[in-house]
C-alpha cells in the first residue's frame, strides 16, 4: 500500500471552436479526427458531440509524467485544430453556443446513447476532467472510495469553469453539473460495504436490462470498468493545465493519505451522501470564493480556510509522491480564482468597456482559447 502503487492517468475533454463565429464547431471535418489519431494514436477519442474531443494519458508513475503527456497532447491538438481553421478550448461549457445546433458523432455507440437517453444526452455540451488512481485490490478500492468521496467538492471548487450557458450567466461556477445531473446514475455515490456489494448493485441493473455494464454509471467517483483504478469524475475541465495538475496531485495525495490511515488501523469518517452532496452544491454554486460545510464543527467555513487544513493533511504525502509543488498551486487558484471566476471577470470587464452582450461573450471565448495553450 505504499505510494509507489498509486499510478495515475488523466483524461481531458475539449471543445472545438470556429474562430470567426466563436461558436462550438458543429460539424468539424472528419479529417481532423483522423489526423489527431494518426499523430496521437488511441490516446485521442471522439465524444458524444462532434464538437468535442478527448485525450487520455497512458499510465503514469508521477504527476510529472502526466504533465509531460498532457502538454504534448494539448499542444498537438491545438496545432492540428489550427491547421483545420479551428481552435481548441478547455472549459466545461461554451459561453453561448446552443446545444440544439450540435450533432452527435456517427457510430453505433453514439446512436444507441442517443436512442436510450434522448434529450438528456443531447444537452451534453459539457466537458470534464477525469483522474484515475491505480488501486489493485478491489475491496481497498471501494474502501478508499467511501472515504475520499468527502473531498470531491473540494476538487470541484478548484476546477470550476462553467459559469455560462446558452448566453446567460447562470449564477454558479459549475453549471456543467446542473446539466450532467439530468442524466441517470450521476452524483455522489452511496457508501458500499464491499466491492461485492457494488457488483451486486450493478448486476441488478444489468439483469434488468437497463444498462449493459458499469460504464453506464456516471457517479462523481467510481471504480473504472476498464482499469483497476478509482476514477474521480467530479471536476470541471480546467482551462489552465497547471490547474489540472493541481487537482491531480490533490487526488493522488488524498488517496495516499487514506491508505496510510488504513495501515494505521484508522480511517476518515464516512459521511452520508446527502451531506457530501450539499457541499457539492456549495462548490458548484460558489467555487473557491465561497464556503463549504465543516461537518466536524457543524458550520460553514471559507473554502480558503478549509484548503489550508487540507494542505496540512496532504502535503507530507505529496512530498513522498513528488507532487508537492503541484498541490500547493491550489493556493494560487484560490487567490486568482478558478477559470469560472476569470471568465466572469473577463465578461464584466468587456461590458464595462462598452461591449454588448454578444461581443462580451466572444471576448470570453478568445480568453479561453488563449488560456488553453498558455505555457505549453
Amino acid at each position: 500500500m505504499g505510494a509507489e502503487m498509486l499510478t495515475l492517468g488523466v483524461e481531458e475533454e475539449y471543445l472545438l471552436v470556429d474562430p470567426e463565429t466563436r461558436e462550438a464547431a458543429a460539424n468539424p471535418p472528419p479529417e481532423f479526427l483522423a489526423r489527431c489519431k494518426h499523430v496521437l494514436g488511441e490516446s485521442v477519442t471522439p465524444e458524444f458531440l462532434q464538437c468535442q474531443i478527448e485525450i487520455a494519458t497512458p499510465v503514469c508513475e508521477t504527476v510529472d509524467d502526466a504533465k509531460t503527456h498532457l502538454i504534448h497532447m494539448r499542444r498537438t491538438l491545438a496545432d492540428i485544430a489550427q491547421d483545420f481553421d479551428l481552435r481548441l478550448m478547455a472549459a466545461s461549457s461554451h459561453p453561448f453556443t446552443d446545444w440544439r445546433a450540435q450533432k452527435h458523432t456517427q457510430g453505433e455507440r453514439y446512436a444507441k446513447l442517443d436512442a436510450d437517453l434522448q434529450g438528456a444526452i443531447r444537452r451534453m455540451l459539457i466537458c470534464g476532467t477525469h483522474i484515475h488512481i491505480g488501486i489493485e485490490d478491489p475491496d481497498l478500492r471501494m474502501d478508499v472510495m467511501n472515504q475520499v468521496r468527502y473531498f470531491m467538492p473540494h476538487i470541484l471548487a478548484l476546477s470550476t469553469s462553467s459559469p455560462f450557458w446558452e448566453g446567460d450567466m447562470m449564477g454558479m461556477k459549475s453549471y456543467r453539473l446542473s446539466v450532467f445531473d439530468g442524466m441517470p446514475r450521476t452524483g455522489v455515490p452511496e457508501a458500499m460495504e464491499s466491492y461485492g456489494q457494488y457488483e451486486r448493485l450493478v448486476g441488478t441493473l444489468v439483469r434488468a436490462g437497463v444498462i449493459e455494464d458499469a460504464s453506464k454509471i456516471w457517479w462523481d467517483l467510481r471504480p473504472s470498468t476498464k482499469f483497476p483504478t478509482l476514477e474521480a469524475r467530479v471536476a470541471d475541465m480546467c482551462t489552465r493545465i497547471e490547474d489540472t495538475l493541481c487537482i491531480t496531485a490533490m487526488y493522488q495525495s488524498l488517496v495516499a493519505m487514506i491508505i496510510d490511515l488504513k495501515k494505521r488501523n484508522t480511517k476518515w469518517r464516512i459521511y452520508p451522501a446527502l451531506l457530501i452532496a450539499e457541499n457539492r452544491w456549495l462548490a458548484q454554486r460558489h467555487g473557491v470564493k465561497g464556503h463549504l460545510i465543516d461537518f466536524g464543527m457543524n458550520e460553514c467555513r471559507p473554502f480558503s480556510e478549509l484548503l489550508e487544513e487540507l494542505l496540512d493533511m496532504t502535503l507530507p504525502y505529496a512530498e513522498d509522491l513528488g507532487c508537492a509543488a503541484y498541490l500547493l498551486h491550489a493556493r494560487t487558484i484560490v487567490e486568482r480564482g478558478s477559470s469560472a471566476c476569470r471568465q466572469v471577470d473577463t465578461y464584466n470587464k468587456a461590458i464595462s468597456n462598452g461591449a454588448g452582450k454578444d461581443e462580451a461573450f466572444k471576448i470570453v471565448v478568445d480568453h479561453l482559447i488563449s488560456e488553453t495553450v498558455e505555457g505549453l
